[in-house]
Parts: structure tokens; C-alpha cells; sequence
């Protein structure tokens, strides 16, 4: 009986001594094969670097491998750290697997898409240290599967608006800022409500702008995986952010962390010009991803935001 072989772009990223492997899997980019193998692949790289950190300190409290068996050691880590990869992994396979597809779907169908990127990562509050990003939070229910759904708070970027827009405006008004850029950055930090950490119940948290739960913090949290960029590189952290009760609170609470923070100074005194706010709140420090900013000139310039303040409102004044 003839077996059919593995996709080319699949098969050529098994073994990481092919340098070609990676370079293959660009020929089919929006394959659910590729793009699983490709999570795959960065799932391993955190591996490998787990187990060299790990063989340096073995290093340096016994005896020093040779060269020679230093160069075998590190092949076996790296094939290793590939087979483990395309097993469980950290997990961090399966979830860059969810947001790349997500985006290839968007892509494929720009109409009901959303403007953010896939890895687009969200900000967060954080006590004595630069908020982490957490776009990317998921809070798997107990079986692992993806409750990104079930937290849903609208099923399309029209929806979105509809739903957090009346509260931003209030709240812009009150501090004097631009709306349609504080709607942005909601839309950026939740993927136009569709990616948000949830509560036990399944219900999602409300938090619009990835505002996390530290120590001053005395309401509801909620646990979610996230991506925090440090020294420009991605790394995976569990985080606690806050959860509100009501959209009202929600937008209240990011309204009076601006007010009152000195950090958010230069974006409060933006004004009605959504980009002097979205310039100030990139030069805060408010999100760990140092495209942050770039991001959210990209959805404020969108046609998906146009398309749904058109709906909104009736104009495509932003």
C-alpha cells in the first residue's frame, strides 16, 4: 500500500541540521501545515535554549565537557528539542499556531478581518517595570482548548464599536483626549474583542486596555498567558490582569490610570490629535513591544476602522 507523504513545506523543517527547512515553508505561508510547523519551530528554538542554559551551569560546577563531545551534546539538544516541539512542547507552539492562523483567515478574507496583526501584543500595568504585552492571552478552560471564543465580547470590528464606543467617548471627553485613538488601542489590546483573558465562568473580563493586576489592585483578576518583549525579544509569562464588571468600569479605570499617572502625561496633553496621544503612549513605556505605537497608527488608519465608525456613526471621519 502507497503511503502518501508529508506536505513538502512540513517534511523539509523536521531536522534542524536543514538549514532549508524554514526558507520551505515560505512557499505556502497560510497552510494550516506550515503555519503549525513554523510555531513548531519556535517552539524548539525555547527549548534549545532551555537546554544549553541548562548544560552551561552543568559546566560550570563539574567537569568541562571536550570539544568533541560538546559538538554532540548540542546536535542532540537541537534534534531533541525539534522532536519535543512536534509532540506538547512549552505550549507556546499551540498558541502561536491559534494567532497565525487567525491572521491567515483575516488575510484571506480582509472584509471581516481586523486590521491587528496576529502577534500584535497588548499593554499591560506593571509595578516598578515597563507593562508586559498580552494580545496573545489565552485562558485555556481545563482541557486546553482555546476559550478565546467563548470570551468573545463582539463577533466583528462594527460590533466592537458599538459596544465600547459610547464609554470612550465619555471618558475621552472627561480627560481630553481623542477618542477614535483610545478606540484603537482598545481594538489593538483585545483584537476587536474577539482575544480577551476570561473569567472562571467564561465570561470575559472586560479589560479593553490589557491593564494588569498589580499589588494596588483590590478588584477581580483574572490569569492569562502572554508575550512580554524583552531586550526586542518575545518571552512567555503568566500574568494577572484586572477584571471589571461592566464596560463603563473598564474604560473609567484606563481613563483615571492616564489621569493620574505622570508617565501618560505626553499623551493626555496630545489632545484631540489622535497622533500625538498614540505618540505619547508609545514613548511611555505602556506596552513592552517596541512597535506598539506602529500598531496603532495601523489600525487608525485602517479601512476596518473606517468601515465600522461608518457603521457606527455614519462617517468616516476619524
Amino acid at each position: 500500500m502507497k503511503t502518501t507523504p508529508p506536505p513538502p513545506s512540513t517534511a523539509a523543517a523536521n531536522n534542524y541540521s536543514n538549514v532549508n527547512g524554514l526558507e520551505a515553508l515560505k512557499k505556502d505561508p497560510t497552510s494550516p501545515q506550515a503555519i503549525k510547523a513554523v510555531a513548531q519551530q519556535i517552539d524548539a528554538l525555547f527549548l534549545q535554549m532551555m537546554l544549553k542554559s541548562m548544560r552551561d551551569a552543568s559546566a560550570e560546577v563539574g567537569e568541562s565537557a571536550s570539544n568533541e563531545m560538546g559538538m554532540y551534546q548540542d546536535m542532540f539538544d537541537k534534534q531533541i528539542s525539534l522532536s519535543m516541539s512536534q509532540n506538547q512542547g512549552l505550549g507556546l507552539g499551540a498558541q502561536l499556531t491559534r494567532q497565525l492562523s487567525a491572521a491567515a483567515a483575516a488575510n484571506a478574507n480582509p472584509g471581516a478581518g481586523t486590521a491587528v496583526p496576529a502577534a500584535a501584543p497588548a499593554g499591560g500595568i506593571t509595578r516598578g517595570a515597563l507593562p508586559a504585552t498580552s494580545s496573545l492571552a489565552v485562558n485555556p478552560d481545563a482541557n486546553g482548548a482555546d476559550a478565546s471564543e467563548s470570551a468573545a465580547l463582539a463577533s466583528s470590528p462594527s460590533d466592537f464599536v458599538s459596544e465600547v464606543f459610547p464609554a470612550i467617548q465619555r471618558a475621552a471627553q472627561a480627560i481630553g483626549v481623542n477618542p477614535v485613538a483610545m478606540l484603537a488601542q482598545a481594538a489593538l489590546e483585545t483584537g476587536w474583542g474577539k482575544r480577551m483573558a476570561r473569567n472562571a465562568d467564561g465570561t470575559p473580563s472586560r479589560n479593553l486596555f490589557g491593564i494588569k493586576a498589580d499589588d494596588s489592585w483590590n478588584g477581580a483578576k483574572v490569569a492569562a498567558d502572554t508575550l512580554e518583549f524583552s531586550g526586542g525579544v518575545a518571552v512567555p509569562r503568566r500574568t494577572a490582569f484586572r477584571a471589571y464588571g461592566s464596560i463603563e468600569e473598564s474604560v473609567k479605570d484606563f481613563a483615571r490610570l492616564l489621569s493620574n499617572s505622570p508617565r501618560y502625561r505626553d499623551a493626555v496633553a496630545g489632545g484631540a490629535n489622535a497622533q500625538a496621544y498614540i505618540a505619547g503612549i508609545g514613548k511611555s513605556g505602556y506596552a513592552t513591544d517596541p512597535q506598539y505605537a506602529n500598531k496603532l497608527n495601523d489600525i487608525l488608519n485602517s479601512g476596518t476602522l473606517r468601515a465600522a465608525m461608518t457603521k457606527h456613526l455614519g462617517t468616516s471621519e476619524t
